[in-house]
């Protein structure tokens, strides 16, 4: 397993809004990720879903049609980009593997140009408003990293996020970053009473994963207020950030701002954290045999 390179490399988070035109979000995130590029980033990733408005708020049969093939119209724009920009992008899709099998999955293309893969999101959650197991198989590639021109990465997408097992998987494979594209926001009647709640606790299990794997973590969340014709819709709180293997966050949007966070990472800080704070070293992997049932009766 390759270990990461100690170069340092820049990432770029799109944090935008969606319409409910897919042709409209493909163009605008085209547009984010040269204008991250211009900047100088080199590892761009898009928010979960960036295609359409948040579709999963309701049950609804006809919304299987937002999904597409991978490869397929939106993997062809990113690998152009990625071609042209000499950039690697992640980009999170609603993927038709087959009639009836659908996944939120995410793809990354390398500065040439290439898709190095995929992974499938692994977690799906069923809460009110964010209906996915309607939508989505759970993912069936297992953890991944691919290696870019800049640096080792890890992507997860969105739940997972919740999860310390899948960034400890994850980061035990070398990445020097794992990626979140997410698509979370406050239900409107639950934001005066939970909002800051919910808000402080996306970010501290985030960093907790950080701080536990001496690793860089990067959310890129949407914004806007998406409502339906059924249903009471949410408003996406953004605050898509970047926090280093400390757990310190270095860069953070705004909650109702499109913004591209843009911000060089150096790999060297991560060895050093392992170095002082060995949790990897530590690990009784001896005695974790249980972690693998769903419950200790």
């Amino acid at each position: 397993m390759p270990i990461a390179s100690d170069q340092r490399f820049r990432v770029g988070l799109v944090q935008m809004s969606c319409s409910t035109s897919p042709d409209e979000n493909l163009e605008k995130a085209a547009v984010k990720v040269r204008e991250a590029a211009a900047r100088g980033a080199q590892v761009i990733c898009l928010q979960e879903l960036f295609r359409s408005q948040y579709f999963c708020r309701e049950e609804k049969a006809d919304l299987f049609d937002l999904a597409e093939t991978i490869p397929g119209p939106a993997t062809k724009v990113m690998g152009q980009l990625a071609k042209e920009l000499d950039v690697a992008i992640i980009s999170s899709l609603f993927e038709k593997r087959a009639q009836g099998l659908y996944h939120n999955t995410a793809t990354v293309h390398d500065a040439g140009g290439e898709m190095l893969g995929m992974f499938r999101k692994m977690h799906i959650p069923d809460d009110p408003l964010f209906y996915e197991k309607f939508y989505f198989t759970p993912g069936d590639l297992g953890f991944k990293n691919f290696d870019t021109k800049f640096a080792r990465i890890g992507v997860l997408v969105c739940w997972d996020q919740w999860y310390p097992e899948a960034a400890r998987l994850t980061a035990l494979q070398g990445a020097s970053i794992l990626f979140y594209p997410t698509a979370i926001g406050w239900h409107p009647a639950e934001k005066e009473e939970y909002g800051p709640a919910q808000l402080d606790a996306w970010q501290t299990i985030q960093r907790s994963h950080a701080i536990a794997n001496g690793i860089y973590v990067a959310a890129v969340n949407r914004i806007g207020f998406e409502k339906g014709p059924t249903d009471a819709g949410l408003e996406f709180w953004g605050h898509s950030f970047l926090a280093d293997p400390f757990g310190r966050v270095l860069t953070e949007a705004s909650s109702d701002q499109e913004e591209i966070l843009v911000y060089e990472c150096d790999p060297k800080l991560q060895d050093e954290v392992r170095r002082n704070w060995p949790f990897l070293r530590d690990r009784r992997i001896d005695a974790y045999g249980d972690i693998t049932k769903r419950f200790l009766d």
